[in-house]
């Protein structure tokens, strides 16, 4: 098979897992890595074997070398940067969130599907094989009717205010740094958005949310809830329950590769290592969906991605987290 080439904008600690991952799959390559720090571009490039460098994203970007561009920067930037992809014919995968919010994200859809581009948010989780055997247990009801979803993400951050995390203008937080996994696994376990939500949130005195806790309603009488934080160790683990017994994804959910299956007739802990970093699946999903001509991948669907957002934007407004510059 024709090998894959993949340009990078934004050689960061994230992009390390991205460039590892890419390693173990055999049709594909880091071609071009691109950033505003040229030096930067240079050491990520020799360490992972990449063809060359860009030092402006335009150039990255109409490379007719390169089949598709991973972004991987902060997500406050990843509405422009998406959007130069799209308007210059390149698929893209661009880390979680998407955007910042859902009126950006409905912008990029309608793009990449006007331009005829493929456009999936990397959400790794969605591709990671211990999922599968998930949906497979969720699928045949092996637990009953799941009623109620509790889950935690959270670590004791040191508070140093300059940091990302911290930073208001670059939408920093640990809803949309971190909330997003709890939301995205809580919509892929019920298939539906929550009917009603409430939050609270603690805030840092550069106005970003450091803890935040959720309750979802769904429809049925179930319920979604989830804290994310910056303040104190948690379990990180996501617990499934249904009427006939509970799904254990250990600790950390979002990146797991175990799971526990417990009932009144058994209790099963299956294990699935990755072959890299965990960021292959993903990188293999978005590969197999452009060969195919697809704009969008049905693990992390346009319409999934959407509503991952709506519901971040509604917590957004229950706790009144607004980013000065949207």
């Amino acid at each position: 098979m024709e090998l894959f080439r993949w340009g990078l904008i934004g050689p960061g600690r994230i992009a390390e897992n991205f460039a590892q991952a890419l390693t173990v799959i055999h049709d594909a390559e880091l071609y071009g890595v691109a950033s505003r720090n040229q030096q930067r571009a240079i050491d990520f490039s020799e360490k992972y074997n990449a063809k060359t460098t860009y030092q402006q994203y335009e150039d990255l970007v109409v490379d007719e070398q390169i089949d598709a561009v991973y972004i991987a920067t902060p997500h406050r930037f990843h509405y422009e940067q998406i959007k130069l992809c799209l308007m210059a014919g390149k698929a893209v995968l661009c880390e979680k969130p998407l955007t910042v919010n859902a009126a950006q994200a409905t912008e990029l859809i309608q793009l990449a599907n006007s331009q005829g581009v493929f456009l999936m948010e990397a959400v790794w989780t969605r591709c990671l094989p211990i999922y599968q055997h998930i949906k497979d247990w969720l699928d045949e009801g092996v637990i009953g009717e799941v009623k109620s979803l509790d889950s935690n993400f959270g670590f004791a951050m040191p508070r140093n205010l300059d940091d990302r995390l911290y930073n208001h203008e670059l939408a920093g937080g640990t809803l949309l740094d971190m909330g997003v996994y709890n939301i995205t696994v809580s919509q892929w376990v019920y298939g539906e958005s929550p009917l009603s939500i409430s939050a609270s949130s603690l805030f840092t005195p550069t106005d970003v949310d450091e803890h935040t806790a959720v309750n979802m309603s769904y429809s049925n009488g179930r319920h979604s809830q989830f804290t994310c934080s910056f303040l104190a160790q948690h379990r990180n683990d996501f617990c499934i329950y249904g009427t006939q017994g509970h799904i254990k994804i250990h600790d950390m959910f979002w990146c797991a590769n175990e799971a526990t299956l417990v009932t009144d007739a058994k209790e099963l802990t299956i294990s699935e290592p990755f072959r890299a970093t965990g960021f292959e699946y993903e990188i293999e999903e978005a590969m197999r969906c452009v060969r195919a001509g697809l704009l969008e991948s049905p693990k992390i669907s346009h319409q999934d991605t959407l509503a991952t957002m709506t519901v971040m934007d509604t917590i957004r407004q229950h706790v009144g987290l607004r980013y000065r510059f949207e």
